[in-house]
């Protein structure tokens, strides 16, 4: 299919936003009297067209004649007061009246104003978004009743046959994934049941525990823990904040496991860590095609360098970066990249280019990570993703013909092939 008969063109990325421009008073004026076919050579004399000329010169009277008596508002944050002054500090005062002034606040409804930014928004028992809150909560605690009745320990519930099955290696993924959804909800029940189990079961489970997925385990086990811990109050070293074990509990098993995760990084020759660690081992092996997914091996830093914030050491975050450090050096295409690396030859595979699985997550975490560091020299993170935006834009969005929508296409042989119109879920 040649790229003319696709269902969209590049003209259709470029919008035009001339109706939000803002028109002056005169064109204002004189589109009105032109739409209204009003003849420019002769008048007949009516009541609707006599109005219209009184129009005209009241408001020419007022451009040319009228001084605001009211000044500039100032607000004068040491006396906590405002004021109003006749100096005219946007042009000249017979224009004023056309200008939108803002209100006039007392120093009271400027405080409450400021106040409300900082302070969370106090909601009526009554009202929508309380129903909502709860109708949320709700699914949540029918969803986790039937996983505790019935996988209880288990990754995942299969809800048809009621049974608990161990796809992501049998960590108790749900429970762990969970537990700062219920601490965030104020489910204490939920969350005393979740941590207590991870108190009495999961260092165990870590050391016995076969074949994981580096990039699964990292953001759901490791990264349920660390922020168990946060929520928890154990970051900032003070008594829990919730009912269930202390905090240290959940570092310290994210340490734990995160040791053993490390083996992916440091058995893989290149930067780019194998795909599968053994955790009763540990040992680390590539997948059986011998590759990894892009956005699987750059996913993992938010979460080790938040490990090596926590514990001090170092060698969580300096062996996840170095992927990060190594893709800058790879060749691109406007930003976009394939979504296969081989961790034996630290090169991209293939040249499937896509925003949906196996590539969504690179783009989120270069900038994710810029913003964890502010104050690094991370740049490169940012100018890479500014890059990838750009590329985003040129390469793969398309509008849909006829209905306009827009979309983000794929490119599975490469910028030179054509771009297919599937937009993959992950994309949203």
């Amino acid at each position: 299919m040649s790229e003319k008969t696709l269902p969209y063109s590049m003209k259709d990325v470029h919008y035009d936003n001339a109706k939000f421009r803002q028109r002056s008073i005169s064109k204002v004026i004189s589109q009105s009297i032109l739409t209204n076919n009003v003849k420019r050579v002769s008048f007949t004399c009516s009541t609707g067209k006599f109005l219209i000329l009184l129009l005209i010169a009241g408001l020419t009277y007022l451009m040319l004649f009228h001084t605001s008596s009211v000044g500039p508002v100032s607000f004068d944050k040491a006396k906590g007061s405002m004021s109003t002054g006749n100096n005219n500090t946007h042009g000249s005062s017979k224009f004023n009246i056309f200008r939108r002034k803002p209100p006039l606040l007392t120093p009271d409804e400027m405080n409450k104003i400021v106040n409300s930014a900082h302070n969370p928004i106090k909601l009526n028992e009554n009202s929508l978004w309380v129903n909502r809150q709860q109708r949320v909560k709700d699914a949540f605690l029918h969803a986790w009743s039937g996983y505790k009745n019935y996988a209880m320990g288990h990754d995942e519930l299969m809800p048809l046959s009621h049974k608990g099955i161990d796809g992501l290696g049998g960590l108790g993924a749900t429970i762990v994934d969970a537990l700062d959804t219920a601490i965030i909800m104020g489910l204490d029940e939920v969350s005393t049941e979740a941590g207590s189990w991870v108190e009495k079961h999961l260092s165990d489970m870590i050391k016995e525990k076969g074949q994981v997925n580096l990039f699964e385990t990292t953001i759901r086990v490791v990264g349920g823990l660390l922020s168990a811990f946060h929520l928890s109050g154990g970051a900032e070293g003070s008594q829990p904040l919730h009912k269930g074990p202390k905090p240290a509990v959940y570092l310290e098993n994210a340490r734990n496991l995160a040791d053993r995760l490390l083996t992916a990084f440091t058995s893989s020759p290149t930067s780019i860590p194998f795909s599968d660690v053994v955790l009763r081992d540990p040992s680390a092996h590539p997948a059986p095609d011998g590759l990894s997914s892009t956005s699987e091996v750059s996913t993992l830093q938010l979460e080790f360098n938040y490990l090596s914030y926590l514990t001090g050491d170092p060698k969580y975050s300096r062996q996840s970066m170095k992927v990060l450090e190594h893709m800058r050096t790879l060749p691109k295409v406007e930003g976009l990249v394939p979504i296969y690396i081989s961790p034996n030859s630290g090169q991209f595979s293939g040249e499937n280019i896509r925003l949906g699985s196996r590539g969504d997550s690179y783009y989120e975490y270069l900038l994710k990570v810029w913003l964890q560091h502010p104050g690094a020299n991370l740049t490169y993170l940012h100018e890479m993703y500014e890059e990838a935006v750009k590329g985003v834009k040129h390469l793969l969005t398309r509008k849909s013909s006829p209905n306009g929508l827009v979309f983000v296409g794929e490119l599975p042989y490469g910028p030179e092939g054509e771009l297919v119109p599937k937009m993959d879920h992950l994309v949203l």
